[in-house]
């Protein structure tokens, strides 16, 4: 299952995951990214509700990809 994913993100360009991670990973941009709020919420120990967590896993996730997907272009 690892390897399937990691098969993936290989074959997929770095474009999309540069589209999806800011776009997603940073809406809404005003007042403030939802990404940001949840972090600060996460650091001052108030990400408690399951709605906010799940809400951090949805906006880090593009990022998490795009993260994985630079360390796979590096290393190749």
């Amino acid at each position: 299952m690892l390897q399937m994913l990691l098969d993936w993100v290989d074959r997929t360009p770095l474009f999309p995951f540069l589209i999806v991670a800011f776009f997603l990973g940073l809406a809404p941009f005003f007042p403030e990214p939802h990404l940001v709020e949840k972090l600060k919420m996460l650091f001052h120990g108030k990400l408690v509700r399951p709605i906010d967590i799940f809400d951090l896993f949805y906006h880090a996730l593009p990022w998490a990809f795009l993260i994985l997907k630079l360390i796979r272009l590096r290393s190749q």
